[in-house]
């Protein structure tokens, strides 16, 4: 079916789009022998985990049911990283991970003998206390206070026997010359346990897929790493993989008024764009113009009992109408991973827009993937 056929509201996620940011990656990977993987907890969709691993070296995840995930869709190299693990999870986690990162020395200390014992490889997250971010505090794991990372006050180099790599996370949607500025913080704090290490990682937030990223400063970056220090670098970017791959089609409910036009929409930003309201960003929209570029300007809300579930506010050449259809862009990633069905809200189907324009229907949800959640 074409994308006008397909059922709303609807993730899509364009398989062209999607190979075209993994090529990018990929040839990261082969000009400077760098090893990227998937961060899941971005975009995790593993139809496409076959694809995604012709390109990539693996996954990396946040917990147990990730982990899993990558180990049974992909089954290339699998990371781990938790802020703590749980008695009951580790053993599962040793076994399908090959490289599990502690966020501190008591954790460390705590499960060192069971990971090294499985011979897999242990990493210790680092914490550079260097924030590069700007107006997005709840993203920054450098900020006052945060609870990820080893700081180097902390640091307890008595205890690295065993350690293969150190691992930092610190940028969010960011280009290279932030990275290079960590670089500098993790050299300054961390340079002189940096010989005994086998690994680095650098983490997530590369916009490596973005048309605006420096790519040539982040191979700089890692050929650094490489040279100075003999290590192996690794990247897990989540957003970079599927950057303006994934699209929501969405249908206008209804139009009222209250000081301005808006208009009813089958989505919501509360339930299937949580980052619009969290980060918070408008989302682009095709078709439209800012709010009065063009003769019609609305307010697109969802269907929800939250006040604030509003998408953004946006011009049309003329005025919407019920049964109007709307596509939001860049709605591959952080969208299946953090949606609700709260106040009841169906989930979007979910489907693959290949590489001749046509569309299939992958998943689609009802009301006992609202119950489930309940009893």
């Amino acid at each position: 079916m074409k994308i006008e056929q397909l059922p709303t509201p609807c993730y899509v996620i364009d398989e062209k789009k999607l190979e075209n940011n993994l090529k990018i990656l990929n040839g990261v990977m082969k000009r400077t022998g760098c090893k990227i993987v998937l961060a899941q907890k971005a975009f995790s969709m593993y139809t496409l985990y076959p694809l995604i691993g012709k390109y990539l070296s693996g996954t990396t995840a946040s917990g147990l049911y990730e982990a899993r995930l990558g180990y049974e869709e992909m089954g290339k190299e699998n990371h781990v990283f938790s802020a703590a693990y749980r008695d009951d999870e580790i053993d599962e986690i040793i076994s399908i991970c090959d490289h599990i990162i502690f966020n501190s020395f008591s954790q460390l200390e705590k499960f060192k003998d069971k990971v090294l014992k499985a011979g897999k490889k242990i990493g210790l997250r680092i914490n550079p206390e260097c924030s590069t971010q700007v107006g997005h505090a709840i993203y920054d794991p450098c900020s006052p206070g945060s609870r990820f990372g080893v700081t180097k006050e902390h640091f307890r180099p008595e205890l690295l026997d065993g350690v293969s790599g150190l691992h930092f996370h610190t940028l969010c949607q960011q280009n290279a010359d932030d990275l290079e500025t960590t670089l500098n913080a993790v050299e300054q704090k961390f340079g002189e346990w940096l010989p005994q290490m086998e690994w680095i990682n650098f983490g997530g937030g590369h916009h490596i897929t973005r048309e605006d990223y420096d790519i040539p400063l982040l191979e700089k970056c890692i050929q650094r790493m490489q040279d100075q220090y003999g290590l192996e670098v690794y990247l897990e970017p989540g957003e970079a993989v599927a950057l303006n791959a994934g699209y929501l089609v969405t249908t206008v409910l209804d139009t009222v008024k209250n000081g301005m036009d808006i208009a009813i929409l089958d989505t919501s930003a509360s339930c299937h764009m949580p980052d619009v309201l969290e980060m918070p960003y408008r989302p682009p929209l095709f078709g439209s113009g800012e709010p009065g570029e063009k003769p019609y300007t609305y307010r697109l809300g969802g269907q929800t009992c939250l006040t604030g579930d509003t998408i953004g506010d946006y011009s049309f050449d003329r005025p919407l109408k019920e049964g109007d259809r709307l596509v939001f862009g860049d709605m591959a990633i952080y969208t299946m991973v953090k949606n609700t069905t709260f106040n009841g809200m169906p989930l979007p189907a979910i489907a693959i827009r290949d590489r001749n324009g046509d569309c299939k229907v992958v998943r689609e949800f009802g009301y006992e993937d609202f119950k489930m959640r309940l009893a």
